[in-house]
């Protein structure tokens, strides 16, 4: 079982924080925390944590000193004022059990980002069921193009930067702003961002309805002074942000929004664009990234930073420069002849996207080895996986990632296999991750795009892939 958010204010937790001078992180091996004990080690507080595993992010922290326990024991708190965590943990976890029982402030991972970005003074946070760490990273090199030295928390690796996050100026913070639990709702945006809305999460949000409410209540969080951007072609999306109070910015393809994409062309595989602001054609953008989402992606992008009042000639460069972030169509090597590339994709439309994507890179076949996330999300979208699935040449199967569930479900990876076979895919299930690799590999020939896809740990292939 997960724990919950917290939702203290921000005048709760200069109370609680005041005598602080130490700052356990649980989870710390995660995107986000490990970007908060880097900041707050920063910041001058003794920093240290727990995680199950020595991830290469994990040794990044222990090589700037930074203490991480990989064994779980509530004498790990010893010396610390503050426990901060990550609601992926259970609430049996001892640490956090123990920092109850002393009475030391417990903090969730978002209630206490929420805390930290009330020093900047302009807030951009990105939202939605997809796009968040692209936008994110697309957003910082716009403002690091037009030299305004932002503060920057992305959910993802940017090549650019060195790791997902960067330390600015206290002017400009750009922040990834994740829905799962509401977690966004205790985050203080003055520009909300939000790229789409599409149910997912399923183990939190019981309908799209319900989504939405707290998509609306995020760009709620802006207040009357501040500015939603969205995207027009969202018809869901659209209605959420109708009702949020501030200034309403649109951006779209299809749509006639204030920021706009004509023309869009697919050029030596990525994608180029005339962008349209408020009617007015600035200028033809040429990405060096895969997909016509990222067309939304820098467009929102374009739209957050153009009304902080950055330039064009900025927009266009930050947009052009941008490579990409980790594990979002990421080229790993060549096997057997084929471009071997690695995706985060684990919804029914990010894979769509991403085998879209893959289809106008080469005449070769497009194979793809893919690693399901959570039991709940794979029972509840499982037919929309597979229409999605079904755009593969062929398709690997690797065991379904329980994260924080057990499989009450009923469904497995043999079942999502059985069912692309019935519809005309070569596809089958890998036992294990050498398994995996091990099919896949046979299936590559020359001329061929392959994609793992997953958000679990489906990288785990790769050193049997590439052996």
């Amino acid at each position: 079982m997960s724990t919950p958010n917290t939702h203290y204010s921000c005048e709760q937790l200069d109370v609680m924080l005041h005598d602080a001078r130490a700052i356990y992180f649980l989870g710390i091996g995660g995107i986000s925390v490990s970007s908060l004990a880097s900041l707050s080690a920063q910041q001058g507080f003794r920093v240290g944590g727990y995680d199950r595993t020595v991830t290469p992010l994990v040794r990044r922290l222990m090589d700037a000193g930074i203490p991480v326990d990989t064994l779980a024991c509530a004498e790990n708190i010893d010396g610390y004022d503050a426990v901060v965590y990550t609601v992926a943990i259970s609430d049996e976890q001892p640490e956090y059990i123990e920092a109850k029982k002393r009475g030391l402030p417990l903090i969730s991972r978002s209630n206490y980002m929420g805390y930290l970005m009330r020093a900047y003074r302009h807030r951009i946070g990105i939202a939605g069921t997809h796009g968040k760490s692209s936008t994110t990273g697309m957003c910082a090199e716009i403002f690091a193009a037009a030299q305004r030295a932002p503060t920057v928390l992305c959910g993802a690796e940017m090549p650019g930067l060195g790791g997902a996050y960067c330390v600015g100026a206290q002017d400009t913070l750009i922040f990834e702003a994740c829905e799962y639990m509401d977690s966004f709702l205790d985050f203080y945006p003055t520009t909300a961002v939000v790229l789409n809305t599409e149910l997912d999460h399923v183990d939190y949000f019981e309908s799209l309805a319900r989504m939405c409410r707290s998509y609306t209540a995020f760009g709620d969080k802006v207040g009357e002074s501040g500015t939603v951007i969205y995207n027009a072609d969202d018809a869901a999306c659209t209605d959420a942000m109708q009702s949020c109070a501030g200034r309403r910015v649109s951006f779209g393809i299809e749509a006639d929004a204030d920021y706009r994409a004509a023309d869009v062309r697919v050029e030596n595989g990525r994608q180029s664009f005339s962008l349209y602001i408020r009617g007015k054609h600035v200028g033809r953008i040429s990405m060096c990234v895969h997909g016509r989402h990222n067309v939304y992606n820098a467009l929102a992008a374009a739209a957050a930073a153009a009304e902080q009042g950055v330039c064009t000639r900025a927009i266009a460069a930050g947009l052009e420069g941008f490579c990409g972030v980790h594990r979002r169509m990421e080229f790993k090597a060549t096997l057997n002849g084929a471009a071997v590339y690695d995706d985060y994709a684990h919804h029914p439309t990010e894979i769509r996207a991403a085998l879209d994507a893959a289809r106008v890179m080469s005449d070769g076949r497009v194979v793809c080895a893919f690693q399901s996330h959570t039991f709940s999300r794979t029972a509840a979208l499982f037919d929309q996986f597979v229409d999605a699935l079904q755009l593969a040449d062929a398709v690997i199967i690797a065991p379904i990632y329980a994260a924080r569930e057990q499989n009450t479900f009923g469904v497995s990876e043999k079942a999502l296999a059985q069912a692309l076979c019935s519809r005309g895919v070569l596809a089958d299930c890998g036992m294990d991750f050498e398994d995996t690799a091990k099919k896949l590999r046979a299936l590559l020939s020359p001329g061929d795009v392959a994609l793992v896809m997953g958000a679990g740990d489906v990288e785990k292939v790769y050193p049997y892939l590439f052996s």
